[in-house]
């Protein structure tokens, strides 16, 4: 294996002709780069191997379809449709809220001509942006003519980018020729429930053709459009993914059979999120005092379904204008008087430049992971056990502990390194000094993983975590995850084996959900 410095300078060799394409970036919207680092200033686990051709085409840079792009590749919402026609438990919708991260929450809503020039001003100042979605703060089908017009205007100007739309369902089946009209390769249909019964208890009501309606008639009439305009999109070759909301006491079982329930109708890819229920969100669960799910519920949820079809473990459950890689968010950089006020020329060939040179890095990450597997092969044990990963992306292990808002977890077994989930954190650097009561939070978020892998730590946290049972892992520091969890496991193992470890179960941990973001 490299040592950390040989491999520094190979990662730093590797990153040359991505910040050369970064530079170029930069100078084209006129603002270079700054300081000495040469930066710029201004949905499954399956690979290539395990899918059809153009399925693969569809999702290969898709950071909600594709877990292993999710590390390379950024997404946006645009806020282009305000209004609802159902009411769920668990939502409370915000147009001018810039501090909570969850679904329905928006800083500002756009039209759909404002909507196309900030899709265009992001795609040129982040070229790994490869997606479009409309996710709200309403329902984007609710909302038709914005939302169509929406992707009319983006198709011209930025052919490129994938289109997506999600949606409750309930007007789905009047709107899929449309949709396959516009290519919109992917859709999300949220769907909590195939039971009226069990719906009744998430939905007061629904608006389906002029009326309103409650109770068990209103969620009957919700399933049942669901699941006939799911039927129609993957009968047109549209791939669908499934989010279901984990209710515990509610629909936590139930979800099971919503999993064979969409999978029988061709879904491609199944997400089931912990319910967000703080009480200052103000939804009705979270002001009854419905609990969300502990970290080991979900995924005992999310691995009794895996066997059905491909699981979902990356979502953010993000906001309706969110903007960069899954688990930050670039927004506040993006503002409608930011945007109207750039001029802005779409640099297609820079793109392209870009993700061919995001694509080699994938192909190394890949292969390295592949060559520490190699010693891995063979290793007799069934010890599986999560690890958590502090990354600013690219696959790599370089964000330092105290500037973590997330932590991504892998369990570790002898078949290699799954993703599993993310947890979100209060940052524990505050003003260069450690929050001792924001570790104690990070520590009950992991306090499920055996390690947790940073590019730099602390004296006194790396005391704490040690304290708590949690081995801090500071070695693999720029390196590339999957193969750095990999060979930390191989002597994991080789330690319990000669007994200078014993293997323990670890608890459970705290998930936190709709975590305040930061503000530029």
């Amino acid at each position: 294996m490299d040592t950390p410095v040989q491999h520094e300078d190979t990662y730093v060799e590797r990153l040359v002709d991505m910040d050369a394409v970064m530079q170029q970036v930069a100078e084209h919207k006129g603002c270079g780069t700054e300081g000495g680092n040469s930066k710029p200033s201004c949905g499954s686990s399956a690979g290539q191997g395990d899918m059809p051709t153009e399925i693969w085409e569809k999702v290969k840079n898709h950071p909600c379809y594709s877990e292993e792009a999710h590390h390379h590749y950024a997404r946006m919402h645009v806020a282009v449709a305000p209004a609802c026609n159902i009411q769920c438990n668990y939502c409370n919708r915000k147009y001018d809220c810039a501090n909570e991260s969850r679904p329905g929450v928006v800083s500002e809503r756009l039209t759909p001509e404002q909507a196309a020039k900030k899709v265009v001003a992001v795609a040129s100042t982040i070229p790994q942006m490869t997606v479009l979605g409309i996710a709200g703060p309403g329902d984007p089908l609710a909302n038709p003519e914005k939302t169509f017009k929406t992707f009319e205007l983006i198709s011209k100007m930025a052919p490129d980018i994938k289109l997506c739309l999600s949606t409750n369902g309930l007007t789905l089946p009047d709107h899929v020729d449309t949709i396959a009209r516009y290519n919109v390769d992917h859709v999300t249909i949220t769907i909590n429930m195939v039971d009226p019964e069990i719906g009744a208890q998430i939905y007061p009501w629904v608006f389906y053709k002029h009326k309103r309606y409650t109770g068990v008639e209103a969620a009957r009439i919700l399933t049942d459009r669901q699941l006939q305009g799911l039927e129609m999109l993957t009968e047109r070759g549209i791939l669908c993914k499934i989010n279901s909301v984990m209710i515990p006491g509610i629909n936590d079982q139930h979800l099971v059979e919503v999993n064979r329930a969409v999978k029988s109708r061709g879904a491609f890819l199944h997400n089931i999120m912990p319910l967000i229920s703080a009480p200052e969100h103000g939804t009705v669960f979270g002001l009854n005092g419905q609990r969300g799910p502990s970290a080991q519920e979900l995924k005992a949820l999310q691995d009794s379904c895996e066997g059905e079809m491909n699981m979902m473990r990356h979502c953010r459950q993000c906001r309706a204008d969110a903007v960069g890689l899954l688990g930050e968010d670039r927004s506040a950089e993006f503002t409608t008087d930011k945007i109207m006020e750039m001029e802005v020329d779409y640099d297609l060939d820079t793109r392209k430049a870009y993700q061919a040179q995001v694509e080699l890095e994938r192909q190394a990450k890949v292969a390295a992971k592949q060559e520490e597997l190699k010693e891995l092969a063979g290793s007799a044990s069934d010890i599986k056990l999560l690890v958590a990963v502090a990354t600013k992306g690219s696959g790599l292990i370089n964000e330092h502990f105290g500037h973590a808002k997330e932590f991504q977890v892998y369990e570790l077994s002898t078949d290699g390194a799954k993703f599993v989930g993310h947890r979100r954190v209060d940052l524990y650097c505050q003003g260069g000094f450690g929050d001792e009561d924001s570790l104690q939070t990070v520590i009950r978020a992991i306090n499920d993983c055996h390690a947790v892998f940073v590019a730099k730590i602390g004296g006194c946290p790396k005391s704490d975590l040690q304290e708590a049972g949690i081995d801090p892992v500071d070695r693999y520091a720029h390196e590339y995850i999957e193969k750095s969890a990999i060979a930390w496991f191989k002597d994991y193992l080789e330690k319990v084996r000669s007994g200078e470890i014993e293997h323990t179960v670890r608890g459970d941990a705290d998930i936190r959900q709709g975590a305040l973001i930061s503000v530029a």
